[in-house]
């Protein structure tokens, strides 16, 4: 093969890799620009600092906004990470640190079937567990909803990132006489922070879009709630419920609605990763 002809083969493989990227991002393109144009006119300082209220509100051409909707998505998924976060890096932490530990089979099989489940089965889960016994809805009952959604990703991910880990990590620690337990505290979870955090930013983002676990669990409602044990309305079940709306008004909001969420976890993926990297060892150097 002549020297020529291998420049020729290269670059018809680089252009091929070129027009499937273009493939694959282009849908993604249209699909953020159309959001984009039918939502941008719908933002404004209303939308940011107003309740939704009744249809009449909006037919009155009273200001309306999604402020509890918002509100309601930060408390949700915050709740969310924070009974997700601690209990996935601690199975990934078993899964891949005590491989013969007994616990670890069922514990296996508990997160395969529940990366699998669709997100409304758990959204059910969360209503036998915490709706049916308590008698109502509530923000807590959707935010174990979301944790079901969000465990199963952080363990797994936790799992891959500790196994890639150098053994020489632990090595160090073992020889100095300390404890198993100590050692991927102090020594194997800092050296894996950057891939744990990434491992939890691709769970929050998958939950923070998740709708149909909400439906019923925390129910939503279009007034300002700040008491977790009640009904709470979030931005994905709140442009479900604006996208079938009969009213024009209500539609556009749902397109804001959308372009918010959006923006949410772009920013909160971002703020993490530029945390991650400055404070990730050797970044002051």
């Amino acid at each position: 093969m002549t020297l020529r002809l291998r420049y020729i083969r290269d670059a018809v493989m680089r252009g091929l890799l070129a027009l499937s990227a273009v493939v694959i991002v282009l849908p993604l393109v249209v699909i953020l620009g159309y959001v984009v144009v039918n939502g941008i006119g719908a933002l404004n300082w209303s939308f940011f600092t107003e309740e939704l209220g009744s249809p009449a509100r909006a037919m009155q051409g009273r200001p309306t906004g999604l402020a509890h909707s918002i509100v309601g998505t930060v408390v949700i998924d915050l709740m969310a990470l924070a009974f997700a976060a601690p209990v996935g890096i601690a199975a990934g932490i078993m899964l891949s640190e005590y491989p013969d530990n007994p616990i670890n089979p069922p514990l296996r099989v508990l997160n395969s079937t529940l990366n699998g489940m669709p997100a409304v089965l758990m959204g059910l889960l969360a209503f036998a567990l915490v709706v049916r016994p308590f008698g109502r809805f509530s923000a807590v009952a959707g935010s174990v909803a979301l944790a079901f959604v969000m465990f199963p990703i952080i363990a797994r991910s936790v799992e891959s990132v500790l196994r890639t880990t150098p053994w020489s990590l632990r090595e160090v620690g073992l020889a100095l006489g300390l404890p198993r337990w100590r050692v991927i505290i102090s020594t194997v979870l800092p050296a894996a922070k950057t891939g744990i955090l990434t491992g939890v930013l691709i769970a929050f983002a998958r939950a923070a879009g998740e709708a149909a676990p909400l439906l019923f669990t925390s129910f939503g409602q279009n007034y300002m709630n700040l008491d977790v044990g009640r009904a709470m309305d979030t931005l994905p079940q709140r442009l479900y419920s604006l996208a079938i709306s009969p009213y024009r008004e209500w539609h556009a909001m749902g397109w804001a609605a959308a372009i918010v969420l959006l923006a949410f976890v772009m920013t909160c993926f971002f703020a993490a990763r530029f945390l991650a990297h400055k404070f990730s060892p050797g970044a002051e150097s």
